[in-house]
């Protein structure tokens, strides 16, 4: 049992009648929040998807109809190089104009991953991959729209095509981590 006395507290008399003092009580305050502010959040530029889309068991017709309606994913190089179409185990030349035609077979290719062909923008699949430099055996890549698959996965899938057919290049990276990111498939 403790007893308040005004400089902390006491406990009564034991059986040989000495007291022990203890230490003050802390009084607690607790928070009405009249100082809480928001935080700023810097993801308000984003601009989240919230579009309707084909469901995956609707006709490919519907999902054609549905595509054709949003714009494909631009490609963000003024250079306009053909597709280089070769099998898995070519040995191409490692240089800009090389990465970027194989990418562009790629993009036909891999079309299923991409948001290039209607039907596939019709499910909600509208992400699209740009080539962003070379550097040394490297090549930086951007990943923007939506994917169905993950990121890491299209990523991947990107840098196994072009290693197949280019074997000078040791890594295909992103630009920025972010795009790897779930929050990054949700932006428009």
């Amino acid at each position: 049992l403790l007893l308040p006395v005004a400089w902390g507290w006491m406990m009564p008399s034991t059986a040989s009648g000495s007291r022990r003092r203890h230490a003050p009580a802390t009084t607690l305050k607790m928070s009405d929040w009249s100082s809480f502010e928001a935080l700023d959040d810097d993801d308000n530029d984003l601009l989240i998807d919230n579009k309707d889309y084909a469901e995956e068991n609707d006709s490919q017709e519907y999902k054609a109809q549905v595509g054709a309606s949003l714009e494909p994913p631009e490609i963000d190089d003024p250079r306009i190089v053909d597709p280089i179409q070769v099998p898995a185990g070519s040995q191409l030349e490692l240089d800009e104009d090389t990465v970027l035609g194989v990418m562009s077979a790629m993009r036909q290719e891999l079309g299923t991953l991409f948001g290039y062909q209607a039907e596939n923008r019709g499910v909600g699949i509208t992400g699209g991959v740009d080539y962003v430099e070379l550097d040394g055996p490297c090549v930086v890549v951007r990943l923007k729209g939506r994917f169905w698959h993950e990121r890491t996965t299209v990523l991947s899938r990107v840098s196994n095509y072009l290693q197949q057919r280019i074997p000078e290049i040791i890594e295909v990276s992103v630009e920025d981590p972010w795009q790897l990111t779930n929050e990054a498939n949700e932006v428009w």
